[in-house]
């Protein structure tokens, strides 16, 4: 059973940046594919990036690319989202996910392709 931790997240101001970690045990990590999604207040939760269980493929929503970098570390079992010149549509919850039946270079960017969730971490960005 796949355990996921969020960290990382906190306030703000717009411009500034911030990076936000995974931890995940209790599975192979270099099976998983790695995601993070967000959900702010009255929206619904949406996909923000994902780095396939190869390290180099990554994929992006529109709205955060350019400025947000997802990547991996194995040997730490751990995902990292590098969020860059945050700005104030940016806050949201962000949750950590993983797939356990990824293909290797895949990316999915659907939430109903991941089958852990971590509890989620508070972004805010103050303008």
């Amino acid at each position: 059973q796949v355990q996921l931790v969020e960290s990382g997240g906190g306030l703000v101001q717009a411009g500034d940046s911030l990076r936000l970690s995974c931890a995940a045990s209790g599975y192979t990590f270099n099976r998983l594919a790695m995601a993070w999604f967000r959900q702010a207040p009255g929206k619904e939760r949406e996909f923000v990036a994902v780095v396939a269980r190869s390290g180099d493929s990554t994929k992006y929503a529109e709205s955060v690319k350019g400025r947000f970098t997802i990547s991996r570390d194995n040997a730490k079992k751990t995902a990292h989202l590098q969020m860059s010149s945050l700005k104030p549509e940016d806050t949201a919850v962000y949750y950590c996910a993983a797939d356990l039946n990824a293909i290797y270079y895949s990316t999915p960017d659907y939430s109903g392709a991941y089958d852990a969730w971590g509890q989620g971490t508070q972004v805010t960005v103050s303008s």
